[in-house]
């Protein structure tokens, strides 16, 4: 099972997402002190540049279009992210941001596109650049337009969090899982290389998926 790429989501899978108190809404982060890695996610990208595969951020960011943060921001958590992976020997290979948002505040974003997750366009698009087939790709991501998109796109998929099954009836496909379930990227990043090696085994049940390295 040979794999040459893996994409990540940004927010709840390199930066922990933030709770706005006056909007009283779980969101990514809207300012520079908010913004802040999980933890040993520069050791898990690192890992992953270990094993020989390429990493790209692609994410839905819509916050600018929301009118939540001034367009400048999104660079200032950018070099915030790459400054503290690079400084645990870590590489970042492309960043991939989907800006607009069908109610977007602001009319030039405001857009049904092809980049915006579920839908596939950032995938094709990192997967073009990085010269990667889509099918020899990773998916990680925390929400369920993570994983159908890469689910669309032929890609691996790994959630992180808790998986409910409870989650299949809000998506497109009620058969639709995860490949593999991890707790955080650097879990994540084990399991990949663990499936690399040869050694992870998949138990499933009629209810629930779970990978144990």
């Amino acid at each position: 099972m040979k794999k040459k790429a893996v994409f990540l989501d940004r927010d709840g899978v390199i930066n922990a997402l933030v709770y706005h108190q006056d909007a009283g809404i779980i969101d990514a982060p809207f300012t520079r002190s908010q913004f802040k890695l999980l933890p040993r996610v520069p050791e898990a990208i690192k890992l992953l540049n270990d094993l020989g595969l390429r990493v790209a951020i692609v994410s839905n960011q819509p916050g600018i279009a929301k009118g939540h943060l001034r367009p400048d921001m999104l660079k200032v958590f950018e070099r915030a992210m790459l400054s503290q992976i690079r400084a645990a020997g870590g590489r970042i290979d492309g960043t991939y941001y989907c800006l607009h948002h069908p109610e977007a505040k602001v009319r030039k974003l405001r857009q049904h596109c092809r980049c915006r997750k579920p839908e596939i366009g950032l995938l094709e698009l990192a997967a073009a650049e990085l010269h990667v087939p889509l099918a020899e790709c990773y998916m990680i991501g925390d929400g369920i337009p993570d994983l159908l998109a890469g689910l669309r796109a032929t890609c691996r998929t790994i959630f992180i969090g808790r998986w409910k099954c409870e989650i299949c009836q809000f998506t497109e496909a009620p058969h639709m899982r995860p490949a593999l379930v991890a707790k955080d990227l650097w879990e994540a990043a084990q399991l990949i290389r663990s499936e690399m090696a040869g050694a992870v085994q998949v138990a499933s049940s009629p209810n629930c998926l779970v990978a144990q390295a």
